[in-house]
C-alpha cells in the first residue's frame, strides 16, 4: 500500500479512467455513420490541436478567457472578501446588508443575463460583470462565516494583551478565518471558470474558447470544440493547481492532514 503513494502511483492511477475513455472513444468512431460524427476520431482532433497551436488561434481564445477568468475573480473576489469580513464584524451592516445578499444570491446567474444585457449590453462589461458576481457570491459566504467562527478564547487573549482593533484583526482575525476566506477564493474560481466560459458561448466575443465552442457547434465541428474544451479543462486545472499550492503557502503553519 505505501508503494501507491509515491507520486509516480497517483500519476498511473489517475490515468487509467481518461485512457478507458479514450480507448472508449476511438472505438465509437471506428463504427462509421453518425457516431463518426458525434466522436469524432482521436487523430482528427490531434490534427486540429497542432493546427489550432501553429495558426495561434488557440492561443489568442486562452488568453482572453484566462483574462476575462482572473479579472472577474479579482474584482468580484475582493469585493466578497471586503463586504463578508465588514459584515461580520460590524452587526449593523449585516442586518442590513445580509438579508438583500443571502436574497439575491438565490438568483442564478442565467437569471441576471437579460437584465444585464439591457443596462450594459453584451460586451466584455457584460462577461465581467457576471463572472464578477460568480466570484462574489462564495467569497463574502467563506469570509463572513471565517470571521464569524473564531474562537471567543483568541479573542481574549487579544484584549489581554491590549490590542487594538486593527492588531486585533490583523494578528487574530485574519489568520484563523484564513482558511475559510480561502476556500472561498477556490470556490470562486472555479465558479468564475464556468462563468467565463459559459457568457462566452451566451454573448459571443471576439476571442475566447467559449466563443470558439459556440461557432464551432454551429459548424459541426465537434474536433475543434474538444480542442476547446481540452484548453479550458487544462486551463482550469493549472488555475486550480496554483491556488491549492497557493493555499497550502499560505496555511503552512498547519497541521498536514494524511
Amino acid at each position: 500500500m505505501a508503494r501507491l503513494n509515491t507520486p509516480a502511483a497517483r500519476i498511473l492511477l489517475g490515468l487509467i479512467v481518461p485512457v478507458l475513455i479514450l480507448f472508449w472513444w476511438q472505438a465509437q468512431s471506428a463504427q462509421g455513420g453518425g457516431r463518426a460524427l458525434a466522436f469524432v476520431p482521436l487523430q482528427q482532433v490531434g490534427a486540429t490541436l497542432v493546427a489550432q497551436l501553429s495558426s495561434g488561434f488557440l492561443l489568442g481564445d486562452a488568453l482572453a478567457t484566462l483574462s476575462r477568468a482572473v479579472t472577474g475573480l479579482l474584482l468580484g473576489g475582493l469585493a466578497g472578501t471586503v463586504l463578508g469580513v465588514a459584515m461580520a464584524m460590524s452587526r449593523p451592516l449585516d442586518r442590513v446588508v445580509g438579508p438583500l445578499y443571502h436574497a439575491v444570491r438565490q438568483v442564478p446567474l442565467l437569471g441576471w443575463l437579460p437584465l444585464i444585457g439591457l443596462w450594459v449590453g453584451n460586451g466584455d462589461e457584460a462577461k465581467l460583470l457576471i463572472v464578477g458576481l460568480a466570484a462574489f457570491y462564495p467569497t463574502v459566504l467563506n469570509s463572513y462565516e471565517g470571521i464569524r467562527t473564531v474562537e471567543r478564547r483568541y479573542a481574549e487573549v487579544a484584549q489581554l494583551f491590549g490590542f487594538s482593533a486593527v492588531q486585533r484583526f490583523a494578528h487574530v482575525l485574519l489568520p484563523a478565518a484564513l482558511p475559510l476566506i480561502l476556500t472561498g477564493v477556490a470556490q470562486a474560481l472555479a465558479f468564475a471558470w464556468i462563468a467565463t466560459i459559459g457568457t462566452e458561448m451566451l454573448f459571443g466575443a471576439d476571442a475566447g474558447l467559449g466563443a470558439t465552442m459556440g461557432v464551432a457547434q454551429a459548424q459541426q465541428r465537434m474536433d475543434i470544440i474538444l480542442v476547446a474544451i481540452l484548453a479550458a479543462a487544462s486551463l482550469g486545472f493549472t488555475l486550480h493547481y496554483s491556488i491549492t499550492t497557493l493555499r497550502h503557502h499560505l496555511l503552512r503553519w498547519q497541521p498536514a492532514i494524511n
